[in-house]
């Protein structure tokens, strides 16, 4: 099952408004759903906070203190329950400002759903473990979450599974009791990446692949489909260097390989940190032009490379559907409703390739994902 159509998430965009999310709550309330006491301060807090600071939670607080919030679990007049729904990223990257965006406006359009996005700030499964049992004690309804290493997180989505829906989102677990995979066919994306690399060297020559993490499901699909696009060619991979999310780690990666292997062809970053990364290595070498760069994403860096030709191009996901569709089909699940789940069990959102003939429009429009529409 695909979501939308390639670009449908940046040229239908729709965001949540200040005075949209505070409608959202009203129309909870309004339709017999309960609503915490405070709930209009939380969601203020969420839309003021950036520019109030830190004063502004000061006087949440406070005012929460005093208000005496009530579990959005508890039933007014016998009203329809909120349902408390958590999406769970797998690092802190930008990439996931722009999913945030998405569950911010599923949030405002469902009337009986609550969200919280927790971000797994150091990367690791135990983070996400923590992180999960801080959720399922709340009582949440439902988890979307990007598992850092799913071969070894079965157990832990299982065990939530049994108390909540669990859906993964960005990097899949299909060996586990989750409900459904929403996000990228890393497979067929890798497969672009590697149609790039083909683009970019012609000629073929040697090339090496950056990662975060291999445990990951989304970096060895991405990997596969990369070694598949190149079968037949004179492209050759040396290897898959590694960095544990680490931007620092990563930069030195690239650095290591530009000497190691001074007449290397190309340079390949599979997550969203890992095309800056490479792009700094390169230019601090001398070798922007000749060294070429196909990376994943849409970090700042990476697009400003792909505007001035240091960068071959990028193969980005639509983090903001990821986000959007994994609240909206959780809650359709919490209620009782899975028809809207295929066969497979993955509902899958199209990649699409940045170049330097749409880069301009490309980032014009994820500014004004990120809130800063006035950006470059």
């Amino acid at each position: 099952m695909r979501v939308g159509a390639p670009g449908s998430f940046l040229a239908n965009l729709a965001l949540p408004s200040a005075s949209e999310s505070r409608r959202s709550l009203v129309s909870k309330a309004s339709v017999g759903v309960s609503v915490p006491r405070c709930a209009v301060i939380v969601k203020a807090r969420a839309l003021v906070v950036r520019r109030t600071g830190v004063a502004a939670l000061f006087v949440f607080g406070l005012v929460c203190a005093t208000a005496g919030c009530r579990s959005s679990g508890d039933s007014e007049a016998g009203g329809p329950k909120v349902l408390k729904l958590a999406f769970v990223t797998n690092n802190s990257a930008d990439f996931w400002t722009i999913a945030r965006r998405g569950v911010e406006k599923a949030d405002a359009e469902l009337a009986d759903v609550e969200t919280e996005f927790r971000i797994t700030a150091d990367g690791t499964a135990a983070e996400q473990r923590r992180i999960v049992d801080d959720l399922l004690t709340k009582g949440v309804d439902g988890i979307a979450i990007s598992p850092v290493d799913p071969d070894n997180q079965a157990s832990l989505i299982d065990a939530a599974a049994k108390r909540a829906v669990v859906f993964t989102q960005d990097s899949d677990a299909p060996q586990t009791a989750r409900t459904c995979y929403i996000g990228t066919d890393n497979l067929a994306a890798g497969r672009q990446a590697g149609q790039l690399v083909r683009d970019a060297i012609p000629e073929g020559g040697s090339i090496m692949l950056f990662v975060g993490k291999l445990d990951a499901r989304n970096a060895q699909e991405r990997i596969q489909g990369i070694r598949e696009a190149l079968d037949g060619s004179n492209v050759r991979i040396i290897d898959v260097r590694t960095d544990d999310a680490d931007d620092v780690r990563a930069k030195a990666n690239a650095a290591d390989t530009l000497v190691r292997y001074p007449d290397i062809k190309g340079l390949v970053g599979l997550w969203s940190y890992n095309g800056p990364a490479i792009l700094n290595a390169v230019r601090e070498a001398g070798k922007v032009g000749r060294v070429r760069i196909v990376a994943f994403d849409e970090a700042d860096e990476t697009l400003s490379g792909v505007r001035e030709g240091a960068i071959h191009a990028t193969v980005v996901q639509q983090p903001y559907e990821f986000g959007y569709q994994a609240i909206v089909r959780m809650a359709q699940a919490v209620r009782g409703d899975r028809s809207f789940i295929p066969e497979s069990k993955q509902i899958i959102v199209p990649t699409l390739v940045v170049d330097r003939s749409n880069v301009e429009e490309f980032t014009k429009r994820i500014n004004e994902l990120r809130g800063r529409a006035a950006a470059g």
